[in-house]
């Protein structure tokens, strides 16, 4: 069965998903905590028994806690290999624990018809156990080659969060490491193309290509440090479209332009290309 437009509003069941002290530890440096930050080393993120230094959760490691959910069985069935991530949204309804368990739902938000292919949009909302209020939520879009022409809505288009036509307010940059993919792949996301030459060259790379989600982990970063004054409180929602592929050791550049209590941002590669564009941050 090709893609299911009918299975916008269904959801999946709840999932469960757990994390330690060291799986935020490992999320940290996998996003380069504590590598030459203007900051320091980020003891906050990267250690768990400094002294005077309480441990905290980076934000954005919202999105790599729960799974894609069970939602998307629901649309139908697709070739995993067309499918491309497009955006992604994190809610951050209160600090993250460095430990804990959260219950999971997801729901297929939208699917829409771009003709030569489609975009999936499901939303996970994540609960934390003991409690049962909300901790984060997260959207994602992927794009699935092939798959349009079904006759269905197109959805929203156009251009959102513009950069001004001015200097940036603030700018950071980050250099990752030639082997930050190998690192950023412990923390969930095993997929070869990240990791093995052989199967990069297949999907016409030239080597393994850092993760979208590890691109979106330095930019979060950034905006936490030049936005936030380094507090995860005071983070409340990042958004964003994956734009160019990142390889490792590149460098990464976050231009910022405030205004009020959110900052429209640009992720620039290492020759100045968008990677990660259409970006918002709401903070305190």
């Amino acid at each position: 069965m090709p893609i299911n437009p009918d299975a916008v509003g269904t959801k999946g069941e709840p999932v469960e998903s757990s994390w330690t002290s060291k799986d935020c530890l490992l999320y940290a440096l996998g996003v380069g905590a504590g590598m030459s930050d203007p900051t320091g080393f980020e003891l906050e993120f990267t250690t768990e028994n400094s002294q005077n230094v309480d441990q905290r959760a980076l934000p954005t490691q919202a999105v790599v806690i729960p799974s894609f959910g069970s939602a998307m069985t629901n649309i139908g069935t697709f070739n995993p290999a067309m499918l491309v991530h497009g955006e992604q949204k994190v809610v951050l309804h209160r600090e993250i624990p460095v430990q804990g368990s959260v219950v999971t739902i997801s729901e297929v938000t939208g699917i829409y018809d771009k003709g030569k292919g489609a975009v999936v949009e499901v939303t996970l909302d994540s609960n934390l156990e003991g409690d049962g209020e909300p901790l984060f939520t997260n959207v994602f879009s992927a794009f699935i080659r092939g798959e349009g022409d079904f006759g269905g809505d197109r959805g929203p288009s156009g251009p959102k969060n513009v950069a001004p036509e001015r200097d940036p307010d603030a700018s950071i940059t980050y250099q990752t490491r030639e082997d930050q993919a190998l690192l950023y792949r412990l923390s969930g996301d095993r997929n070869p193309l990240h990791s093995d030459p052989e199967f990069a060259k297949l999907a016409g790379f030239d080597k393994p290509i850092l993760h979208g989600l590890c691109t979106y982990g330095f930019t979060g970063r950034a905006l936490l440090h030049g936005l936030c004054g380094s507090d995860p409180a005071r983070f409340k929602s990042m958004e964003g479209r994956f734009s160019s592929p990142v390889f490792p050791g590149e460098a990464l550049t976050v231009n910022m332009w405030v205004d009020g209590n959110e900052a429209v941002f640009q992720t620039l590669g290492d020759d100045g290309r968008v990677v990660l564009d259409s970006g918002l941050c709401v903070f305190e």
